[in-house]
Order: C-alpha cells, then structure tokens, then sequence
C-alpha cells in the first residue's frame, strides 16, 4: 500500500530520510561523505556496491553503520579461502523425521555485508551471481526468492596484496558502483582517533524502514528523464568499446582493451535519477550523468597493456571520456 499520496510527498520524504541517515551515519563515519552518498544511491537504486580499500579505512565499520540506520535485517559473511558455496546460501538437511529440510544461509537477509570478498575462490564468489541478479538463489534444483530490499556491500583489498583472488568480470559487472577509499585527511584522521580512541560511544538510530526504501525504489523509476540525457549517457559507454563507431581514437582505441556493457548505461541513467532527487531536482540533466559515471564505469572497462606500461589510470581514462 502505497505510503506517499503524491510523487512529490514520496521526493521530499526521500530527501528528509536521506538527509537523516547521513546525520547519523555521520556520528559514526568521519570524513566518508562522497562514499556514504554513493551507498545510498546504490540502495535507493536497487542496485549494491563494493568498496576496495587497504585495511585499516573503516570498510565494514561504514556498512555496519549504514545497516543500523537502516531498519533491516543484516548478515555479515567473512570470505575467507576454505569458505565454500552452501556456507552462503545454505544446504539440505536430514530432520529427525529423515527428511529433507533447506537451513537458509546468511544470504537470507536484507543487507548483506561481504567482507573481503576477493579473499575467496571465484567458486565461492559465484554463489552471490545469482541472488544479485535475481534475488533469489537454487538448491537442489529448488528456487527461494530473497526477501526485499535486498543489497550486497561488499568490501575488498587492492588485488595485487597476496592472497587474493581477482573478482569476475561478470561479477564486477553486477555491482552498481565500485568504490575506491583512499586514505582520510589529515584534519579528518585527527577527528577519527579523538573519536575512536575515547569512551564516548555513539548510538546509531534507525530513520529508513523496508517499506520505504521500496517505495523510494519505485519512485527512483518513475522519475521521467529528457532523451538528451539519456543519448549523452549511451553515447558515453559506447565511446569506451575499442575499435566501435563512437570509440574515442585518442583515448579508447589507444587505451582500452574492452569497454562497458549495456548494464553501464542502465545505471547510470537510475543513478542520475537519484542524484537529481537528492539535489532537489525532478528530472536529471547530462551533469547529473556526469556525477554518478566514475563509480559506474571504473570497473567495467578493462586498460591494455599500452595505458599500463604508460601508467595511464582508469580514472584518466574515464574523465577524458566525459
């Protein structure tokens, strides 16, 4: 049953819940705004979102923060090496009656945080493709659908750390966003250990309930978006397909080894959406595209070997292409 009488209730309910949950994450997480947006876009958006870092810059400390604000169920799993598929969705068991009966795994939950999930095999790493993708996950040839909302936040280390498995590229694709957390300010790491190393201790309250967060979802898609936006935001990813009609040949052929798929261009047309709500705006425009499209694309583009021997980033790349 719908909660908002207008679109216009449900856009100012959005931006008031936004701005709470940042309020109190902000208790907690110190000099992390850009990153807390880009998570709640991906929430708002339906979509999930994998944070890479090296240890140490409060990955799982800012999911474990978001997940309290949010009043909904969350499972933590630590991907480590010898974790197998059934230890996150879950087996079949013999009851006392010697009957099969399913025991859910931790992927049954709202929120699921997937800690160092390149610390695992790409066997292992499968067993979230289909629940991602299809909300839902098989055993035994049976299909349970997971309950909803439902987010992965996955957080992982920098691949070229020993002990670590690089992420699928079909799997990369699934993530909305991919993003990168860099080492905090000085001024802001001095506020963290005031903050972290007294007994003061902040409470985290909940501001977003299930039912909302579904119905900024649907409100997210409703948002009507000018065919200029949404031209400027394909002709982008096509630009980043090597030796294509739109590639760009002083960036793109040069660099790239193979661009973005049509999945690029889905989210970035729902994660300009969002970005404009949050801006107070009913309707994105090409900058709202432009705000969102790093995250997006960072991970979906792979660099050939010419822009690495050059030292040539993704990030370069992709905001020559803008």
């Amino acid at each position: 049953m719908a909660q908002y009488q207008s679109d216009v209730e449900a856009v100012n309910a959005l931006k008031e819940s936004y701005q709470k949950l940042t309020s109190e994450i902000g208790k907690v997480i110190i000099g992390q705004d850009d990153t807390v947006r880009l998570l709640l876009t991906a929430i708002f958006c339906q979509g999930h979102c994998l944070l890479v870092g090296v240890p140490g810059l409060a990955k799982t400390l800012l999911i474990n923060t978001i997940a309290e604000a949010l009043d909904l169920d969350f499972n933590r799993i630590q991907f480590t090496p010898d974790l197998m598929p059934s230890d996150i969705v879950g087996s079949e068991t013999l009851d006392n009656e010697r009957n099969f009966k399913f025991v859910k795994g931790p992927i049954f939950a709202n929120v699921i945080l997937a800690d160092e999930i390149n610390r695992t095999p790409p066997k292992t790493q499968s067993a979230l493709l289909e629940a991602m993708q299809e909300y839902a996950v098989t055993v035994a040839g049976k299909k349970y659908a997971l309950d909803k909302p439902f987010f992965v936040l996955a957080t992982q280390n920098p691949i070229e750390q020993e002990g670590t498995y690089p992420l699928p590229e079909a799997q990369l694709d699934r993530f909305m966003f991919m993003v990168n957390l860099d080492y905090p300010s000085y001024q802001a790491e001095v506020d963290i250990v005031k903050s972290t190393t007294s007994d003061k201790r902040y409470t985290v309250q909940k501001q977003v309930s299930a039912e909302q967060i579904l119905e900024f979802q649907q409100l997210v898609r409703r948002v009507p978006v000018a065919d200029n936006v949404i031209e400027y935001a394909v002709k982008l990813v096509h630009k980043t397909r090597p030796n294509t009609e739109l590639a760009d040949v002083a960036t793109t052929n040069k660099y790239l080894e193979w661009g973005a798929g049509p999945r690029a261009s889905q989210n970035l047309i729902l994660a300009a959406k969002c970005n404009a709500l949050l801006n107070g705006k009913y309707s994105p425009d090409i900058e709202d595209v432009k705000a969102v499209a790093l995250p997006i694309l960072r991970h979906r583009i792979v660099r050939n070997f010419k822009a690495e021997a050059e030292g040539i980033s993704v990030e370069t790349i992709v905001k020559n292409l803008i």
